[in-house]
């Protein structure tokens, strides 16, 4: 339990920074499942518009610190060689 004024209000501070993070896991997450749905249905062309949308949230999700920068890398790396791969 938080004592001091600082601490108090640093906990503050981390409640609402947590509330922002979960948000971007959370959209960032279901960008990168609109994108697999896509390629299990088949849908090429509808699994590139979702990859353009998911590939610069996984990019910002890590230069906003949420997860690790290679993190986000490989996994946009393993949906564009899926999108890639997919029959027309």
């Amino acid at each position: 339990m938080a004592n001091t004024k600082s601490a108090k209000k640093a906990v503050r501070r981390i409640a609402r920074q947590t509330e922002v993070n979960k948000s971007r896991r959370s959209q960032m997450r279901t960008e990168v499942r609109r994108v697999e749905e896509a390629i299990a249905s088949g849908n090429k062309s509808g699994a590139v518009a979702a990859l353009k949308v998911a590939e610069p949230l996984l990019v910002r999700t890590a230069q906003k610190g949420v997860m690790h920068k290679r993190t986000a890398s490989r996994k946009a790396s393993r949906l564009a060689a899926r999108v890639s791969a997919m029959q027309e």
